[in-house]
């Protein structure tokens, strides 16, 4: 049974989370979940270095087969956008950095694996969570970007070996008719 690391990533410029999950073929098992805190450091480069250091230091000690990190979403604040990209390039540098592959994945797309419902709410992951990798309530982490980070990774955990369907259909009615070998006919 092949065993796979995988870190994941809930960037932030205040908050960064991280979770480290390991997958043995259907088992799936938290390893660590934290966050680095930055609401000490005012400097932004600093900030910036401060990430790049710990997020090597994690992956030099869970040495991850892979990263899954959350894309940032479009808010309307250009700056607030503009430091949250930078804190996510500084991440996926250090990955880069160690030659792990990087997966990126959309904050729906993430509650959507993990709850079936892209608009959940942070607590709805966590518990959720919580009882797919069956973590005593105690154990959680107190910040939610922790849990969120947790998510990026089991959420790549489900999409290992399943590689996305290049076909988009807009209802049950479109899948029908552009797949009439698959449907079944009642008599």
């Amino acid at each position: 049974m092949t065993e796979k690391i995988i870190l994941g990533i809930d960037p932030g410029t205040v908050v960064m989370g991280y979770g480290v999950i390991k997958v043995q073929g259907e088992h799936v098992e938290m390893l660590v979940t934290g966050i680095i805190d930055l609401r000490t450091l005012s400097d932004p480069y600093l900030k910036l270095g401060h990430i790049f250091q710990r997020v090597t230091g994690i992956i030099d000690s869970y040495l991850p087969d892979e990263m899954a990190i959350e894309a940032p979403f479009y808010g309307k604040n250009v700056q607030s956008m503009l430091k949250l990209g930078r804190a996510q390039g500084v991440a996926i540098s250090a990955a880069i950095q160690r030659d792990i592959p990087i997966h990126e994945y959309a904050p729906l797309k993430i509650k959507m694996a993990i709850t079936g419902n892209g608009s959940a709410s942070k607590e709805q992951v966590a518990g959720m969570l919580r009882r797919l990798l069956g973590i005593p309530e105690g154990d959680m982490p107190h910040f939610l970007d922790a849990t969120d980070a947790l998510g990026a990774a089991y959420c790549h955990y489900m999409q290992m070996g399943r590689p996305e369907s290049q076909a988009h259909y807009k209802g049950w009615k479109d899948y029908v008719n552009k797949n009439q070998d698959r449907v079944c006919k009642q008599r």
